[in-house]
């Protein structure tokens, strides 16, 4: 979509902090909608339709499954049902989806979602973690580094089988961007599965347009829509301090808008979620005004 493209837009906040470390983002939802975000697409030219929230409840930490480490497993698993469903209605009203998070566990129930309508999306996945563990490679336990391997049918099978669908992504049409911490089982998994990942050394030596360029290249090869899931703590955290697990030596804003910009001039994304504002740990609500600075320059904003 782009900016000579008007589609309705149907926002859906999910504020799940279950599968992180710590408390606050489940503020992030509130946190967006807070620093404009309905206005400033109705600026644009979008009808704009907010959804409201999905519900979550607080839960035992463990689940009951004796050899599973996994942390909060079965209403994370609720949760992303739900989101799921709500997606792929939104879809079938020939919606723009826009999901606000909340951690980054709840892109499981959005790609779900997408795929109940698309055969072979395309996902850039925006960030400095790569999310590929599985409960024998985490370290933590915590399902929002796990979401991606989830997303590609890797996992424990509650998480998997959210959706109730066999399609899964592909991943020859992964890409992710940004990446600067990645766990050893993390490493193996990316090499193993052939999923192509731009690190910050590559972000600094190619330059971004050029990873976006390539980013493009192989997420529209072949795919029937492409999804942006964009953590914030893919952001330098001097720029986005607030966020649950920041790494420094991070994407610039500029470099950040730039990055989407190039894939609002593409026309290609069909789908996004922008994840991970922790309004606990900002400063004057900055993350969470970055957030809507990026969403507005995906959805077609320009400066002239």
């Amino acid at each position: 979509m782009n900016s000579r493209i008007r589609q309705d837009v149907s926002l859906i906040g999910v504020p799940m902090d279950l599968g992180a470390d710590r408390r606050g983002v489940d503020m992030g939802p509130s946190a967006i909608r807070c620093a404009g975000l309905e206005s400033r697409l109705e600026q644009l030219g979008y009808a704009v339709h907010d959804e409201g929230d999905l519900v979550v409840r607080r839960a035992k930490a463990y689940s009951s499954v004796p050899e599973s480490n996994l942390k909060y497993l079965y209403e994370i698993v609720r949760v992303n049902e739900e989101l799921a469903e709500a997606v792929a209605g939104i879809i079938a009203r020939k919606r723009f989806p826009l999901v606000l998070g909340g951690d980054h566990s709840i892109a499981i129930g959005t790609l779900a979602g997408i795929l109940r309508h698309k055969e072979n999306v395309g996902v850039i996945w925006y960030d400095a973690h790569g999310d590929v563990n599985t409960a024998d490679t985490s370290p933590s336990g915590n399902i929002h580094g796990m979401a991606l391997a989830v997303a590609m049918g890797y996992g424990h099978p509650a998480l998997t089988g959210i959706g109730g669908e066999r399609r899964k992504v592909k991943p020859d049409n992964v890409v992710i961007v940004g990446s600067r911490s990645l766990d050893p089982g993390e490493q193996r998994f990316l090499k193993e599965k052939g999923v192509t990942v731009y690190t910050m050394h590559e972000v600094d030596r190619l330059g971004v347009s050029r990873v976006m360029e390539q980013t493009l290249d192989q997420v529209t090869r072949g795919t029937d829509g492409v999804h942006l899931s964009l953590d914030l703590d893919g952001l330098d955290p001097k720029e986005a301090p607030g966020v649950g697990t920041p790494i420094p030596a991070g994407m610039s804003l500029r470099e950040s808008l730039l990055a989407v910009e190039i894939l609002s001039d593409a026309g290609v994304v069909t789908s996004a979620e922008f994840v991970e504002v922790n309004p606990t740990l900002d400063i004057r609500n900055e993350t969470a005004k970055i957030a809507v600075e990026l969403i507005a320059s995906l959805l077609g904003e320009k400066i002239m």
